[in-house]
């Protein structure tokens, strides 16, 4: 996941999204109505074992609420793209007048 993307991009950030719980993760994915059991058991324990690196991630986003998890997720955006280096990018040729004697 998150490793294998930063050795080929160290610049990427990444987010880990978690569910509010392990009992609301099985419940979603029943009332999805698209896998057996057999497959919610597997996809369940593939996310405990996928939940284990949380902290490998830059950002972690609970998703107890959908819409506040996507204004979590548009802030982080905003905020990285607000960062002073891309923004000193972006503005340099301003940054340099503005600093000129």
């Amino acid at each position: 996941g998150a490793q294998q993307i930063r050795k080929q991009m160290p610049s990427a950030r990444s987010i880990f999204i978690l569910p509010p719980s392990k009992e609301e993760l099985c419940r979603r994915l029943r009332g999805r109505g698209q896998d057996s059991e057999d497959i919610i058991e597997k996809r369940m324990e593939q996310a405990v074992a996928e939940m284990v690196h949380y902290n490998e991630y830059d950002y972690l986003i609970v998703n107890d609420d959908f819409n506040t998890a996507l204004a979590d997720l548009h802030t982080i955006i905003r905020s990285e793209r607000l960062h002073r280096e891309r923004q000193a990018q972006r503005h340099d040729a301003l940054i340099s007048k503005l600093l000129a004697d």
